[in-house]
């Protein structure tokens, strides 16, 4: 699937990573898309580990971090993320996957040597999954798209932080061994590092949701009376939106990756059907109503890859692309909705049936539309920079 849009911009060693970790997905992924370890929670740990051997057996294990520790430009690592994405499991496989992914860059950002030292090894090389604890009940009155009204506290005993609260929502907690946790201190926002499982830290619930492609599913956490080290704090305390402003684009941008990736697969899947079945006296694809609808899923992946990699640059430029990053993941959820929406009723009944992943890709693109921030609040957001800009241009 390489484009031409590829090609600016990207080194050949990143190119070669790319066609590497799409023959492997491919070849060595898809064949374990029936495989009953893929639960309604997501893919078990067992499938998960059997399936990221097999990775560093064929050189993709996180192979947009690089053996020196440097990191793919973003550009270049969307090349490498939309391949892994080819099937819903490759993310997993190649350990490219949320929140592993955004957790990994925020801590080569951000981290402490020693907090690097510590937990990164264990995350790039694949042996440990991680969990972001940001999200909190809405029962409650919790952070959810406004991460301002983050109820879970964090207060300063001696030389450790003690953290109380609940959150919800949290991917991957269930068999993570490393988390990070937000909370609120008089200062504002923190960030802290801690291993898991840990006896202060209860998983209530796993809920059932529309989505089945990460590891542990998603969780209802409660907090009580963690005890975590200072020198296990990002930064200062009061800096924890600041630090995840670091983590926020890129790792929006990094699902606009992965999903238009599975959104290509699901394509070709609808396309090859509509040409081997025949109705009517010839082809679906024959039939305009089947026709068309292709046609306008290439329409709308095109325009989906050309905003991931515009998205992309704005990042390379060093820019925090806070806008950028809210109109891409809008525009193209929105896109891959539609792609996956076609590519169910191309196929009829067939559409409906676990038999491919066509009907997954639907489920998990729904989600997408929610998950780091639903469609309307990105749009909220722009609006007001709209209005911001507006007040600037005409001031005086």
């Amino acid at each position: 699937m390489n484009s031409q849009l590829e090609r600016h911009g990207i080194s050949q060693r990143a190119l070669d990573i790319a066609d590497k970790v799409e023959d492997f997905v491919r070849t060595q992924v898809v064949p374990f898309e029936g495989d009953p370890r893929c639960g309604a929670h997501g893919p078990s740990d067992d499938l998960g580990n059997e399936l990221k051997a097999l990775a560093r057996s064929a050189g993709v294990m996180t192979p947009h971090i690089l053996e020196d520790g440097g990191h793919l430009t973003q550009r270049e690592t969307a090349a490498v993320l939309i391949r892994s994405g080819l099937s819903p499991l490759g993310p997993l496989a190649c350990h490219t996957c949320a929140p592993d992914e955004g957790n990994m860059f925020l801590l080569g950002k951000v981290a402490s040597p020693e907090l690097k030292e510590r937990f990164l090894p264990r995350m790039i090389d694949g042996s440990m999954r991680s969990a972001f604890f940001m999200t909190e009940p809405a029962d409650e009155g919790g952070a959810g798209s406004d991460p301002s009204m983050m109820l879970t506290s964090c207060k300063m005993d001696g030389n450790h932080w003690i953290i109380n609260g609940r959150k919800t929502y949290i991917t991957g907690a269930d068999g993570a061994g490393m988390g990070i946790i937000m909370a609120k201190s008089d200062d504002g926002a923190c960030m802290f590092l801690v291993d898991l499982p840990a006896p202060a830290i209860r998983i209530e619930r796993v809920l059932d949701t529309i989505d089945s492609s990460m590891p542990g599913g998603h969780s209802v956490i409660a907090i009580d009376n963690l005890r975590v080290p200072a020198d296990q704090m990002l930064g200062a305390s009061g800096e924890g939106f600041k630090y995840a402003q670091v983590r926020l684009a890129p790792a929006r941008l990094s699902h606009c990756m992965r999903w238009l990736g599975t959104c290509v697969r699901a394509n070709e899947i609808a396309s090859d059907y509509a040409n081997r079945r025949m109705a009517f006296g010839k082809p679906l694809v024959d039939h305009e109503g089947v026709g068309f609808m292709l046609a306008e899923n290439l329409m709308d992946l095109k325009q989906a890859e050309l905003m991931t990699y515009w998205c992309a640059d704005v990042l390379d430029r060093g820019e925090q692309g806070g806008a950028e990053s809210s109109m891409t993941k809008v525009a193209v959820s929105e896109a891959l909705m539609r792609v996956a929406d076609r590519c169910v009723q191309c196929m009829g009944g067939q559409g409906v049936t676990s038999d491919t992943i066509v009907e997954q890709v639907f489920r998990e693109i729904r989600a997408f539309r929610i998950y780091d921030g639903p469609t309307e609040v990105h749009k909220w957001s722009l609006a007001k920079k709209i209005k911001r800009d507006w007040k600037t241009e005409n001031a005086g």
